[in-house]
């Protein structure tokens, strides 16, 4: 369903106190020069043809090996910020030594699960909104999401590179969340309603992913389409983000969003076999 961008009624809770120092994602080993520029021109030869603009980053975990296309782009993440806002609540849980309650709990699910917006609402007012979100994307390494104003969770905008290292805070032992959070938040992206099991899901198997999807006025009302998450394919582990925008339509998104995955996956897979 689209992201909600209008203000909504909740009050933002305060943030208690200063972030704690940033998430640093361990380094990765940057892939052979030959490697970047035929991937870019596979992806320059798919694209040119295409309305629409379009980033994708990945990184295979085994190698480090990590590749971003056009990583100036910047979008409108629509319901991909609810997996963010779901990692700020848990971060806020730990901060104060507890465990998420029930509701947070059913808020989370039914945000990533089946991409519901009310429930995001509520995960919004609990973080303490914008402010809340920025500070947990401190922690997290965050370096390109801005929160959207006041309540409009779904204006929030950011990079393929940042939800790449998102990403990488929840299979990361070095990550600010927990072991049993990563592993809660994954658990719920690897049981997205079908429906809405579409885009990085093409490049592998055993998905755990969040998409988003939204036709934006500003841009005359073309579709935004953006899929993030995590896919094995023969015994690696791929961190694939795409955000796009301006397609025609959410299906030429999507079509789009799952081609670039399987190219990415494809080039890496090659270059780990040379």
């Amino acid at each position: 369903m689209p992201a909600s961008v209008s203000p909504i009624p909740f009050a933002p809770v305060a943030v208690a106190s200063a972030p704690a120092p940033a998430f640093a994602p361990a380094p990765v080993k940057p892939p052979a020069r030959s490697y970047r520029k035929g991937l870019t021109r596979s992806l320059d030869r798919y694209l040119d043809d295409l309305p629409g603009d379009l980033s994708v980053s990945v990184r295979e975990l085994s190698s480090g090996r990590s590749y971003t296309y056009r990583p100036d782009l910047r979008t409108a993440t629509a319901s991909i910020v609810k997996v963010n806002m779901v990692m700020a609540l848990l971060l806020r849980a730990q901060r104060q030594r507890r465990e998420p309650s029930r509701w947070e709990r059913q808020a989370a699910a039914q945000a990533i699960k089946v991409s519901d917006n009310a429930a995001a609402s509520r995960l919004w007012a609990a973080i303490g909104g914008a402010p809340g979100l920025a500070a947990a994307n401190k922690k997290l390494g965050l370096r390109d999401t801005r929160p959207g104003p006041g309540g409009a969770w779904g204006s929030t905008t950011t990079s393929a590179a940042d939800q790449v290292r998102l990403l990488n805070a929840l299979v990361s032992a070095n990550s600010p969340l927990s072991r049993e959070h990563r592993r809660y938040v994954l658990g719920l992206m690897g049981d997205v309603t079908p429906e809405q099991a579409w885009g990085v899901s093409a490049a592998g198997s055993d998905p755990a992913l969040k998409n988003g999807w939204l036709p934006r006025e500003r841009d005359g009302g073309r579709w935004t389409v953006n899929s993030v998450g995590r896919v094995r394919e023969r015994e690696r582990t791929y961190l694939i983000a795409v955000v796009s925008r301006r397609h025609l339509s959410l299906g030429a998104g999507i079509k789009a969003a799952e081609h670039v995955s399987e190219l990415v996956v494809k080039a890496l897979a090659e270059a780990a076999r040379s």
